[in-house]
Formats: structure tokens, C-alpha cells, sequence
């Protein structure tokens, strides 16, 4: 009888454990599948060396474009955080140099505070 007990005791302990090992992975995985998911986002066309306070006060846009010669990125601030976006594509950086300093909508893929940019829209 002793036996079948500790035998007992020991799967349910297995199964605890590999039970447990199962929940953790599909945790882990959780976060990996939503960094995968596009979003969108709105909020001001700003660059990433000044996010939301510029050097140049009351010429935001102004101050984006002179950081943008000056090697900074893009930068989508909504609320207190700000976005580093990153795009090759040449329309997607028109389109953001035209709305530097104003509202838009970006779509794409967020990582942390880094968004990889699919579609760029004036916001509202």
C-alpha cells in the first residue's frame, strides 16, 4: 500500500510540474503573438532626439524637420509616450514630413516603444 501511495504521489507531482511547464510556455507566448498583430495608433508626427518638448517652442513641425536633417527618426507621441518609428518606405516618409508637427494615424507592427510603420494617415 505504501508503494502505490508514494507512486500516487509522484505522477501527481509529474503532472503538476509538466502542467505547470505548459502554462509558462503559453504565457511566454502571449506577448509574441500580440507583438506580431498590427495597430494603430494616432498622435503628433514628432522626431525622436526632441519627442514631445522641441527645441523650437511653438514650431513643432518646424523643429522636426531640422532634427530629421540632423540624422534623428520619426517619432509618434501619444499621451506621455513616444514611438520610434521606423520606415524605408518613401511615400510613408513624405507622408510623415507632411504632417510633422500635426495629428496622424500609424499603423504598424509596436515593439515596445518602437513601431515598424505600414501605413501613414493624417489623424484627427
Amino acid at each position: 500500500m505504501r508503494v502505490n501511495r508514494r507512486v500516487n504521489r509522484n505522477v501527481k507531482r509529474i503532472a503538476t510540474t509538466v502542467l505547470g511547464m505548459q502554462m509558462l510556455v503559453g504565457l511566454a507566448a502571449v506577448p509574441a503573438l500580440a507583438a506580431g498583430q498590427s495597430q494603430t495608433l494616432t498622435g503628433e508626427v514628432s522626431d525622436a532626439m526632441c519627442g514631445a518638448k522641441h527645441e523650437m517652442q511653438g514650431k513643432a513641425a518646424e523643429c522636426t524637420r531640422v532634427c530629421m536633417k540632423h540624422g534623428s527618426q520619426y517619432a509618434l507621441v501619444v499621451g506621455d509616450k513616444v514611438y520610434t518609428l521606423e520606415t524605408s518606405d518613401k511615400a510613408a516618409l513624405d507622408k510623415l514630413n507632411d504632417l510633422a508637427g500635426a495629428k496622424a494615424k500609424i499603423t504598424g507592427e509596436v515593439d515596445g516603444t518602437t513601431i515598424a510603420v505600414k501605413s501613414v494617415a493624417a489623424g484627427s
